[in-house]
Order: structure tokens, then sequence, then C-alpha cells
């Protein structure tokens, strides 16, 4: 559901007019994106090369459509790319727009379809948790002037507990198991010496489920936060990276999980059926699934 929405939106995608199937190709890199690097058929790693070359030519047909087509009005994000490129002095070549389109499709959904996964899950095993979401959600919708209108900037703003909720998840989630960095210069740190050029990786876990930082760390308890005035990016809390290379998607990534939970409490209540386990493969996963079965919410009168 999120690809589709995401694809839509960035390149007009739509699965069922198309010959080739993108979601697929990204799955394929996604499974092999941290995997023993041997390229032999059959391997993640092999299948993770094939997804992505695959994704790319897909990409690369799209802009030599387009720059055929010429188009007057922009109508996804995809345009305003070409729009870009066209500009004299731009910095944008062909290569980057196409890497860039690339890493948008895959942040865009893979980190996202995950946390919500997850916050269903959270969700479902505390029904103290989903009760305060859900009476957040239904006094943003008692105190609107008009019962029909959509969700508004000032509503998604005031939603404190959500976003508690989302805090606490992506905490738990940590989607990306490691941040890559480069040492710029040579580094002392707690006795050790990282010398210049050396690549650096952070581990999120290791901070996330500290106890020295997080009372009962593997515990989901979206109240830690209340109060607490979150930083996207700290030393203490990092699930959207950090520093010059801090997640662009970050705010979106918010918004969505926002609005799906909104929707979620407010029209829907749902029951587990199967699935629901999860591993780390090292990242998050859910090897069979979380499948719950949806029911409408019955309206108070």
């Amino acid at each position: 559901m999120i690809f589709d929405l995401t694809a839509k939106k960035l390149i007009s995608y739509e699965s069922n007019k198309s010959s080739e199937n993108l979601r697929e190709n990204f799955v394929a890199f996604i499974q092999g994106l941290i995997s023993f690097p041997m390229d032999i058929p059959g391997t993640a790693y092999h299948k993770c090369l094939v997804g992505r070359k695959s994704a790319m030519r897909m990409l690369k047909n799209m802009l030599q459509e387009r720059r055929a087509e010429s188009r007057k009005q922009p109508i996804d994000f995809f345009d305003y790319v070409l729009e870009e490129l066209k500009k004299e002095g731009t910095i944008l070549t062909e290569g980057i727009a196409l890497d860039l389109m690339f890493v948008l499709l895959f942040a865009s959904f893979e980190t996202t379809s995950l946390a919500i996964t997850l916050a269903m899950k959270f969700l479902t095993d505390h029904p103290l948790v989903l009760k305060q979401l859900t009476e957040e959600h239904e006094m943003i919708l008692k105190q609107r002037e008009n019962s029909d209108s959509g969700l508004t900037w000032k509503e998604y703003k005031s939603m404190k507990f959500t976003f508690q909720v989302i805090s606490e998840t992506v905490r738990l989630a940590n989607i990306v198991p490691g941040i890559f960095r480069k040492a710029v210069r040579e580094i002392n740190f707690k006795g050790y010496t990282i010398p210049a050029g050396w690549a650096v990786m952070v581990c999120p876990p290791a901070v996330h489920l500290n106890p020295a930082t997080y009372e009962n760390p593997v515990a989901f308890n979206p109240w830690r936060w209340e109060g607490v005035e979150v930083c996207n990016a700290s030393k203490h809390f990092m699930a959207f990276g950090g520093g010059m290379r801090f997640c662009v998607g970050t705010e979106f990534t918010k918004v969505q999980m926002a609005v799906f939970l909104h929707c979620l409490v407010t029209k829907c209540r749902w029951e587990p059926i199967k699935g629901g386990d999860i591993i780390r493969t090292p990242g998050l996963q859910f090897p069979n699934g979380f499948h719950v079965k949806i029911m409408e919410k019955e309206k108070q009168a």
C-alpha cells in the first residue's frame, strides 16, 4: 500500500499498467542489501544487484520517455527533477537524478511500511496504549466544526500522544541496523584511535536499547516520552540518522504514520489472525507477515 502511494506520487507508476513489477525489484534489492557479497546466481547479493539494475533500467526508460514528451506542467516529483536537469549550471546529472529517484522510492516505502506494521503489532499487544491513542483522535473529531472535513495541519501538530507512540515505535524498530560515516580526521575515543579515512559504523540498536539511557529498554512504553522534547537526531536517539546525512524524509514519515494511525483508530477496529513474528536479518522483518482482520468501526450516536 505504501509503495503504491509513494511510487504514484514520485513517478506516477501504477503496477496494473506496467509490464514489469517495480516493487519486486525493490524487495530483491532490500533483501540482499546487507548480505555476504557473493555475486553468484541464487544468492541474496546477486538478486540485490539484479533488482537494482532492473529498477534503474525502468527509471532510465521513464526519463527518456518524458524527455521525448516534453510536458508543459509537472505532474509528479520526477517531472520537477527533469526540470532541474534542463537548467543551466545545474549540479544535477542524469546519473545523479536516477540515483535520487531510486533512493527516494526505497527510503519512502521500506522503512515506513515496516514501522507502521510494527506500530499495529504494538497497539494490538498493548490495549492501554490503543485506548489512549483512540481517545486522542476521537477528541480531534469532536472538536471539529465540520465533521466531514479532512485532517488539518493544526490537528496533526496537536497529536502529542501519537508522536510518543511513533517515537517509541521507531526506537524499538531499529529499522536501519547500521549508520556509516567516514572519519575525516584522526579521532581518539575512550582509549582507541580511529585513523583518518577509516569507515565507522554506528549501531542505533546499541543506543536505543541501552539500559543506562532507557529504563527497561526492550519494553514498549510510549509514556517514557511524555514531557520530553524529542530531537530527531541526538546521541541517544538516532532512528532517522544524524549529522549532515540526516534523513530528509523524517517529517514525511511521521506524517504518513500519524495520518495512518488517525484513520485506523477512528474508522476501524481489527483483530490479529496469524503471523506477527519478528526477526532481524539484520534489519527488521516479519517473515510470516502480520495478518489482521479489519472491520469498520460502528459510528457513535
